[in-house]
């Protein structure tokens, strides 16, 4: 996932500051069930190392230059070199073959996802905008352009986004917590809070989830109940890095540019 503050102070990334705006990565509800090499079920590539996620791409790389007219291939191929950080070689997969087929919904999803993971935002908004019809909206696609639109800084039509994409799937928790983290950065804490403490109840809330909710915590002046919030998933030394790094953010004379800054550097 993309980070979320990371550069705020210099100091290496947390596992805190790795948290994302959910929407930009692969869409949640994995499958993890085991794969062979060359699979193009992307839910599959979940749990695989990156030795593993390296073949992988190989193996797709070959299947895409035999046919790259095929679309599942090309988009589960970005796919692994996403997960591999080679997110500018994804994006350039992506192009190739939304030229070739312009109008395939699923491509355009992903390669507006790609565009927006290389801070490409204003292109990420003009393809997302293409890859669901109006009659027939996507709610992941929907939260997609919930983040990109706080990246340019239009956090209310952001907003409106999320809440379309909660008509169709409501108490969804990643687009709860792409909610929460747009009206952090409009410094409406306690409405953040509220968000957040909603997706972070969800029984199919993550450790991303929690992590943000401790974020807005730790940025109300929260403390130790961001500390329990944290606990689930992170060690004491993580814990108390990730602690310090809020501390810094609120230190800051201009932390809410700061964390937008650090965010579209992500």
């Amino acid at each position: 996932m993309a980070t979320f503050f990371s550069r705020m102070t210099g100091r290496p990334a947390t596992r805190l500051c790795a948290v994302a705006l959910i929407a930009l990565a692969t869409a949640a509800c994995f499958n993890r069930s085991p794969t062979t090499t060359g699979s193009i079920n992307p839910q599959a590539t979940a749990q695989m190392s990156q030795g593993d996620l390296r073949s992988h791409a190989e193996a797709l790389a070959e299947r895409h230059a035999r046919n790259p007219d095929d679309v599942r291939v090309a988009v589960a191929y970005a796919g692994v070199l996403r997960r591999l950080d080679q997110r500018a070689q994804a994006v350039a997969v992506l192009q190739s073959a939304s030229i070739r087929t312009p109008d395939n919904m699923e491509l355009l999803g992903a390669y507006g996802r790609a565009l927006a993971d290389v801070g490409r935002f204003e292109e990420a908004d003009k393809v997302l905008g293409r890859a669901h019809l109006p009659e027939r909206p996507d709610w992941r696609i929907l939260s997609a352009q919930g983040t990109v639109a706080d990246q340019l800084g239009d956090h209310e039509r952001a907003r409106g986004y999320y809440q379309a994409a909660l008509r169709i799937q409501p108490d969804e928790p990643s687009i709860l917590s792409n909610y929460g983290l747009s009206l952090a950065l409009g410094n409406e804490l306690p409405r953040a809070e509220s968000k957040l403490r909603r997706a972070a109840a969800h029984p199919q809330a993550d450790q991303r989830v929690r992590q943000n909710l401790a974020l807005v915590l730790g940025l109300s002046g929260k403390f130790d109940e961001a500390e329990k919030v944290l606990a689930q998933d992170l060690s004491r030394d993580e814990i108390a890095e990730s602690m310090e790094s809020i501390r810094a953010m609120m230190s800051e004379r201009n932390s809410w540019a700061a964390i937008r800054d650090a965010d579209k550097d992500s």
